[in-house]
């Protein structure tokens, strides 16, 4: 869908250059954008390389243990329906320490990782489950205490000052994840009644209690009905 929509874009673009005379402006302007694609690239891989060698360094000094501790009791707040112990819950951790340090390239991996291991716990593989619902607002709207991918974007335009948006940063992505946490509550508390859904052997949905579940003895996140 999203190719569609950039060739939608391109297609668009093309038409208007071309009704409007304006078909060297518009090529001017792809080349001047695929050199700033390249500028903009190599400015991120400088910074993104000092920042990952860093990481490695408190990875190796165990500070990355230490902020994993940190968030231990943090992440169990926001994920009680995952297992104590779960290999889900140190990806969770990782990418939001991450996340947290600014290092969005390095968090993503973390964060497929964390999802592949929600899905194990989800009774319905067709329908995000609430842990993986939640990740996906923390991941979203993680709070930042340095912003290394705006700065190193502010470094390649000789910014006079690249990290003045740090105070701002950190501002924007505290409300924004108090929002995150609010409306993950918020509909956690609405929908706890609501039944599971689990595929059933014909790969249909099929509503289903968990008390006929635990009577059955299916009640482990792999049911079938």
């Amino acid at each position: 869908m999203v190719n569609f929509i950039w060739l939608f874009f391109i297609a668009v673009s093309f038409v208007a250059a071309i009704v409007n005379g304006r078909m060297e402006a518009l090529t001017e302007a792809a080349f001047e954008g695929a050199k700033s694609g390249v500028t903009v690239s190599f400015g991120l891989i400088s910074v993104m390389v000092f920042w990952l060698g860093l990481m490695r360094i408190g990875e190796d000094a165990g500070l990355l243990r230490k902020i994993a501790a940190l968030l231990q009791p943090v992440v169990r707040f926001l994920f009680p329906d995952v297992p104590k112990g779960h290999p889900a819950l140190g990806y969770i951790m990782s990418n939001m320490s991450a996340n947290i340090l600014g290092l969005g390239n390095a968090a993503t991996p973390m964060g497929i990782k964390a999802m592949q291991e929600l899905q194990k716990l989800n009774p319905d593989k067709e329908t995000a489950s609430a842990a993986m619902c939640t990740l996906l607002a923390l991941n979203t709207s993680s709070i930042t205490l340095v912003p290394t991918t705006l700065i190193a974007i502010r470094m390649t335009y000789s910014s006079a000052h690249p990290a003045e948006i740090v105070g701002t940063t950190l501002a924007a992505t505290l409300v924004a994840t108090a929002a995150a946490i609010a409306a993950d509550r918020w509909y956690r508390k609405r929908y706890r009644n609501k039944p599971p859904r689990f595929t059933s052997r014909d790969g249909t949905a099929a509503p289903r209690s968990m008390e006929s579940l635990t009577a059955d003895g299916q009640g482990k996140g792999e049911a079938v009905v």
